[in-house]
């Protein structure tokens, strides 16, 4: 029989199962793909993905419709980003989902380098309101490069006693992915963005941008991104195939619909073929139809 977990212990589970209720409520398609990830990776996934769901809603309406100023947004995210920073060093937190990311970070060798960028790009949700091709690499950056550089952490150093420097070729891989999901996602909720929120990531119509160019890119960093999945651990590759594979679908579906305004989705019955083909270990899927 198994030990119920006590003192620190308990504290640490009971961080990730925190963890774990945050991808389980705001995302089914992450919480579908991080259920293919080894028990060795799982946690960790779920961990950085808490702390990136908190510090976004911090800048994407739950903050505001609880009475805080954009001020008030502000100071409460940069309290977020010192007490995240606080708890790697000292290895504890209050704040259950902050511990959980704390302990991951710790173990698979995440630090201030892909930290503070993540937070400063939140920062810009707060006063830059349309983007230009300069600060849109540069946000897109911080909002999702950098999480595709941790979860790569996590992904090459769970479980080791010392941290290594994943491969340059991984590290191209894990940006170009993040960087196709934050452009999908852009071109997705569009309208809701700029609508409900009045941003402009994409600079649609400008400097010769269009949903043509911004699909064009998604489907080279889709496709730099398949290349590499078969180096990635065993235990993460068929995660990360359907996340790109989900992706891809989203990508081709968007290029189908054109500019409608309706907010593209992939239905379950093709969600559930896609997470048998990576079962199947079928090779991730291109952009294009």
């Amino acid at each position: 029989m198994t030990a119920h977990p006590t003192g620190l212990a308990l504290y640490d589970k009971t961080a990730r199962d925190a963890a774990a209720a945050v991808i389980a409520s705001y995302s089914t398609s992450f919480g579908m793909a991080s259920r293919l990830l080894g028990p060795r990776v799982r946690p960790h996934v779920r961990n950085v993905y808490a702390l990136v769901r908190v510090a976004d809603e911090i800048v994407d309406g739950p903050a505001a419709a609880a009475g805080l100023s954009p001020e008030a947004e502000r100071f409460v995210l940069d309290e977020l980003e010192a007490e995240t920073l606080t708890a790697v060093d000292r290895g504890f937190s209050a704040n259950l989902i902050v511990h959980a990311f704390a302990a991951t970070a710790r173990e698979c060798g995440i630090g201030a380098d892909l930290i503070r960028p993540f937070f400063a790009s939140m920062r810009t949700d707060l006063t830059t309101h349309t983007h230009d091709a300069a600060s849109h690499d540069e946000y897109v950056y911080g909002s999702a490069e950098v999480v595709g550089l941790m979860c790569l952490q996590a992904f090459v150093n769970a479980g080791r006693q010392h941290p290594v420097v994943p491969a340059d070729d991984l590290i191209d891989g894990a940006r170009r992915l993040g960087a196709a999901f934050q452009d999908v996602n852009f071109l997705r909720d569009h309208a809701d963005d700029s609508e409900g929120l009045g941003r402009d990531y994409l600079g649609l119509g400008t400097a010769g941008q269009t949903r043509a160019s911004v699909l064009d890119r998604i489907d080279g960093d889709l496709a730099a991104a398949s290349a590499v999945i078969p180096r990635l651990p065993a235990d993460c590759r068929r995660a990360v195939a359907v996340a790109h594979d989900l992706f891809a679908e989203l990508a081709t579906r968007l290029r189908r619909q054109g500019d409608s305004g309706t907010r593209v989705r992939v239905p379950d019955p093709v969600k559930a073929v896609l997470a048998a083909r990576a079962v199947l270990g079928l090779s991730p899927r291109g952009a294009r139809a």
